[in-house]
């Protein structure tokens, strides 16, 4: 991924990270799990892996993404535009491995997606559930 998160993540977040995270219901769409710094998210219905992020240690403590890689097969993952799968990562470690509202990154994923033939008039909430498995107010 030529696009990268640039948060830095805590310890402890690293620490939530490296749990994971299994969906529960049909509603939620991601499973993430790791092995030894690369995290993987995989959709949870189909079991395809999209992401494959490598984390490494920053001098003075936390995480950050160095390298990521992504599904480009249009069968198994729809994105094709680096913008949007940097938030979709984020956003996916963000709001559901470490349950944080980030409302930014959801306000960006919703503008990336409205950008796609026939989603520009799609609701808020329909986006962030159809992608995420979220409600918009989760």
């Amino acid at each position: 991924m030529p696009e990268l998160p640039q948060r830095i993540w805590s310890d402890e977040d690293w620490e939530r990270i490296q749990r994971g995270y299994a969906s529960r219901d049909m509603d939620e769409k991601w499973d993430v799990f790791t092995e030894g710094e690369v995290a993987f998210l995989h959709r949870s219905w189909t079991g395809y892996g999209v992401f494959a992020a490598t984390f490494a240690s920053v001098d003075g403590g936390g995480w950050r993404i160095v390298s990521a890689v992504v599904e480009r097969d249009v069968e198994r993952y729809g994105g094709t535009d680096d913008a949007y799968d940097c938030v979709m990562l984020e956003l996916v470690i963000t709001a559901i491995v470490l349950g944080e509202s980030a409302p930014e990154l959801r306000s960006k994923l919703v503008e990336l997606t409205r950008r796609k033939p026939r989603s520009a008039d799609a609701p808020a909430s329909v986006i962030q559930h159809s992608l995420l498995g979220l409600r918009s107010d989760s």
